[in-house]
């Protein structure tokens, strides 16, 4: 498989100084799998931002959408962006519905699947309006036709408008049933040329096992795919795994809860767990 050649920008700096900084004119290849930490694994021009629907509640809430948690995400989203990223979002829809849930008391699993879609529809837009508040341009593709709320998916378009400095939200996953919003974002960083995925956690990186569970639990600064998927580290499923390996696409898992975290994973900030 041909390797994609891209433009390699540094972000650097922390507070809002950060700026892009040409690290090579000419085209470098992207950075080799690997399990030792890379330092071109921070830098990156075009990344992708997963949010679980959970993300936008806060927790105890009765919302199933909080604005002022939205508020805060789009806040440093926007902050993040005036740095000259490219940013492409993908939020799932937890907080409303859960489709494996559904499919095990009963429903069927293609039909529960298609409602978890329409719940990442909701969600999306609730973060483009937030988005756009912050004078930030923001487009919402859906993978699933409804072109009175939001695009249809097409992936020239999307990213037309990346380079154009649009955030683009990406909804209703892939717009098949099986496949969760993690396999989305891992399918959409592929078709984007994106150089990096930051997954935002409840957590502050990848674990050995569950830290809420285990006081002692190992925390990993970088761990490999193989080892993600053969020790069933729950970062995201083995699908989604799977394509980011095969793209030479790193994750970087880190903590959303913490305020300022959003915009110093996006801008290159040293955080969270890289797993490559």
């Amino acid at each position: 498989m041909k390797e994609r050649k891209v433009r390699n920008f540094r972000f650097t700096g922390l507070g809002n100084c950060h700026q892009p900084h040409l690290l090579v004119e000419s085209p470098s290849l992207l950075p080799p799998m690997s399990s030792t930490p890379s330092p071109d694994v921070r830098h990156f021009r075009r990344a992708i931002l997963k949010l679980s629907g959970e993300a936008l509640r806060e927790i105890g809430s009765r919302d199933n959408i909080s604005p002022e948690i939205v508020d805060r995400i789009a806040s440093e989203i926007a902050a993040a962006m005036k740095s000259g990223l490219q940013l492409g979002v993908v939020v799932g829809g937890g907080n409303f519905w859960r489709g494996a849930s559904a499919s095990a008391r009963g429903m069927d699993r293609a039909t529960a699947d298609y409602v978890g879609m329409l719940a990442t529809v909701m969600n999306a837009l609730a973060l483009q309006s937030a988005l756009e508040d912050e004078g930030v341009p923001c487009v919402v593709m859906s993978a699933i036709e409804m072109k009175n709320v939001a695009e249809t998916f097409i992936r020239r378009r999307a990213e037309k408008y990346l380079d154009e400095g649009k955030v683009v939200i990406f909804a209703a996953g892939t717009g098949s049933p099986f496949f969760s919003t993690d396999t989305t974002a891992a399918l959409r960083a592929s078709e984007m040329g994106a150089q990096v995925i930051f997954k935002a956690t409840m957590v502050d990186g990848v674990y050995d096992s569950d830290p809420k569970k285990n006081p002692a639990a190992k925390r990993y600064e970088t761990v490999s795919f193989q080892e993600c998927i053969s020790s069933q580290l729950k970062v995201m499923d083995t699908t989604a795994f799977s394509l980011c390996m095969d793209n030479h696409i790193p994750i970087i898992v880190f903590d959303l809860e913490q305020p300022g975290n959003i915009t110093t994973a996006l801008t290159g900030g040293a955080i969270g767990t890289v797993v490559q």
